[in-house]
């Protein structure tokens, strides 16, 4: 499906880390991605329908807001932002990973070069199912047993657990 910017389509959208390297293997990067993705979801105001830090990319469900937000500016200034606040801690501490993440043209990236899986959903089973792989993410993995033992991800909210994680809006289409 081609995607488009389409005000009654949820988006599904997979980004990874530079070279698919696990830089999201620290816990305190992982919150700290929570919190950037916390504080763009406040600036855009999309709908949050479902997310999963995983070691070396992220999936999130969304509406975006149009056309006021569309789903490349929420996820360029999500994305640049965060990257480069990471990049410039590694830079204070010299960390040996920058070597890692130096493209050919000198340039240090924290994500991969383009924008990322983009996927129109326009089907409720389809929407259901995305949910479904996102949460189950880190169990196929290996890196838990129970979706909801992953603390880097929506399925705790979808489980019941309301206490320290982001909130999920509402799966009707924002406006019905």
């Amino acid at each position: 499906m081609k995607r488009i910017e389409q005000e009654n389509h949820a988006r599904y959208l997979t980004f990874s880390c530079y070279r698919q390297l696990g830089l999201f293997e620290n816990d305190r990067i992982k919150d700290a991605f929570v919190e950037q993705l916390r504080r763009t979801r406040e600036r855009t105001n999309f709908h949050l329908l479902a997310w999963v830090i995983m070691p070396d990319h992220v999936h999130m469900l969304i509406w975006p807001r149009l056309p006021e937000y569309p789903v490349s500016k929420v996820t360029m200034g999500m994305k640049r932002a965060f990257g480069r606040a990471v990049i410039g801690r590694w830079r204070e501490l010299d960390a040996s990973i920058l070597k890692k993440l130096e493209a050919r043209n000198g340039q240090v990236r924290f994500w991969q070069y383009g924008g990322g899986y983009d996927r129109n959903i326009v089907d409720g089973l389809e929407l259901h199912e995305k949910i479904r792989y996102i949460h189950e993410n880190p169990v196929r993995r290996g890196l838990v047993e129970r979706a909801e033992d992953w603390a880097w991800s929506s399925a705790r909210w979808y489980a019941g657990s309301r206490e320290g994680v982001l909130s999920i809006d509402d799966l009707k289409r924002p406006g019905s």
